[in-house]
């Protein structure tokens, strides 16, 4: 009887420990059933881009003419301050020209007298009192002092020592007192006409080429005939609010870099711009339409330095997929092929993806494209 018992009891903890189980086994099923995870995207949209290269460079003037004296004598003032704009046939200096109105005065005498001359041997060669030699050595003798008197007046002029050209004079390297003479090798002063002014940067003469082309196919965006389009950036980061554009490249390529030197003109009316500074140059090259770019983080490399991304599919599917990466624009990458417009691809949460599986997309918060798309020209978030 008590064997019966003991049976029965054990019978009944049995039963009760696999109805414990059972209700226990749905619980631990629901916990541990995967659930898709949440990654975000940035839905790819192709249009028109605007393409640029930068280039740095430096800032070269117009004109720039030095200040020489074409007469000797001393130097009696100066007439202009140092580091202001002078305008062309401005007087900046003049030499004492006593002497030479001396020999201007003398000239002109002289002339007079053999104009007298020879104006009395015409009179009397109609008579025949004089011979045709005669008149004709008095004739050649006022030409002469015509030309005398010429010369003379020339070189009182060049006693005002004239600004050769419009723009900024530098210091002065004479000064009053100074003996000065014609052809000396160290010049009085430099004008230099810094409105317009020069860019000159390099390009290597392969991207060079390719500007050719798009110039001449009329793909790349001009002021004019063959001139593209430039901005400026100068050397703290602001940009320089007037356009200039690309006008000519040198003639030879530099044998040791491979590169040829690009001259953009910038116009410069508040002579924000000085000779031989440091700049960068954005040069147009042209809109490219139905541009698609990807922001820089969706893009990774593998360990042989294929680019690609993860795209989610229609179905939210993720796709790994490799991609043709033309250029950085901005904080993006330029896409040749490999991505579609309209598609997402993930920029947040990479790591918790592999091919085949369904994510739960988002719109991402890391994303925010700085690019000129055209006609717009600020920065487009997304």
């Amino acid at each position: 009887m008590i064997h019966r018992k003991a049976k029965l009891r054990a019978g009944h903890s049995v039963a009760l420990a696999t109805l414990l189980l059972a209700g226990c086994a749905e619980p631990d099923k629901a916990q541990t059933a995967p659930s898709a995870p949440e990654v975000g995207v940035y839905r790819v949209e192709a249009q028109p881009l605007t393409l640029t290269t930068d280039l740095p460079g430096r800032t070269s003037a117009y004109r720039i003419a030095e200040v020489r004296p074409q007469v000797s004598g001393i130097l009696q003032r100066r007439l202009f301050t140092e580091g202001t704009e002078v305008q062309k046939g401005q007087q900046l200096y003049q030499i004492d020209p006593r002497t030479y109105e001396a020999v201007l005065a003398r000239a002109e005498a002289n002339l007079t007298t053999a104009e007298n001359l020879a104006r009395r041997y015409e009179r009397l060669l109609k008579t025949n009192a004089v011979s045709r030699q005669q008149y004709d050595d008095a004739m050649a003798a006022w030409k002469q002092a015509q030309a005398e008197v010429q010369v003379a007046r020339i070189d009182v002029q060049y006693t005002k020592v004239l600004a050769p050209i419009s723009g900024r004079i530098g210091r002065s390297a004479v000064t009053e007192g100074a003996l000065v003479t014609n052809g000396q090798a160290q010049e009085l002063a430099t004008v230099t006409q810094l409105d317009p002014i020069y860019v000159d940067v390099n390009q290597p003469i392969t991207k060079l080429l390719g500007l050719r082309r798009a110039l001449e196919s009329g793909r790349l965006q001009s002021s004019a005939d063959n001139q593209a389009e430039v901005s400026l950036t100068l050397d703290d980061g602001s940009a320089y609010p007037l356009p200039g554009t690309l006008k000519f490249s040198e003639v030879s390529v530099d044998p040791t870099t491979g590169s040829v030197t690009l001259r953009a003109e910038f116009p410069n009316p508040d002579r924000k711009l000085l000779p031989g500074m440091f700049v960068h140059a954005l040069l147009k090259e042209g809109t490219q339409q139905n541009a698609i770019l990807v922001p820089q983080q969706a893009v990774s490399r593998d360990a042989r330095g294929v680019p690609s991304v993860w795209v989610v599919k229609p179905d939210d599917s993720v796709e790994r997929r490799e991609v043709e990466t033309l250029r950085t624009v901005g904080n993006a990458w330029l896409i040749g092929k490999g991505v579609a417009d309209g598609e997402r691809v993930i920029t947040e949460g990479t790591q918790r993806v592999r091919s085949g599986i369904t994510v739960k997309p988002v719109a991402a918060s890391n994303v925010r494209l700085v690019a000129e798309f055209a006609p717009k020209t600020d920065a487009v978030a997304n």
